[in-house]
């Protein structure tokens, strides 16, 4: 069964309920919210307005998988705009959208190979001053500590 709204001049909005056996019932909250929250739920049925996903700080605020060897090419990304190849193993990943601050953590993962994932690399900030609001400059190096350009890199910036 569905509830068609109907626009004061034209168009709708519908909702639409599953099949499904017994009732559910939503309360929904009074007021509109306000910018950027969404509505969430108590698991009861209650309805309020609450933070949305932009402003979880729990959640990872930028993120690149990018191939780090010959010219830099990122695969994937989100909030990630370009990442700068500082020269060997040493790489810098510019945020789209700045960070409130500089303490975040910085977690990631790289191999020699992407073909094969061989060869696992070490992820770490590079220097003091590696963590910056607009960017992270970070490196891959070897478990002897000498720096390397590997193949798949993968970086997560957590807040």
């Amino acid at each position: 069964m569905s509830l068609r709204l109907n626009g004061s001049t034209s168009g709708y909005v519908e909702i639409d309920a599953p099949a499904t056996a017994g009732s559910n019932t939503l309360i929904l909250p009074d007021g509109n919210g306000t910018s950027g929250q969404a509505l969430q739920t108590n698991g009861s049925g209650a309805l309020s307005w609450g933070p949305g996903v932009a402003n979880d700080a729990q959640l990872c605020k930028a993120w690149v998988n990018f191939d780090g060897t010959g010219t830099v090419a990122i695969r994937a990304s989100y909030n990630v705009s370009s990442i700068t190849d500082n020269g060997t193993g040493d790489y810098t990943v510019n945020f789209t959208t700045a960070l409130s601050d500089v303490n975040y953590a910085v977690t990631g993962s790289a191999a020699l190979s992407s073909a094969t994932n061989t060869s696992a690399r070490i992820l770490s900030p590079r220097g003091t001053t590696a963590l910056a609001t607009g960017s992270c400059r970070i490196h891959t190096d070897n478990d002897l500590g000498a720096v390397n350009d590997c193949a798949l890199v993968s970086v997560a910036i957590l807040r």
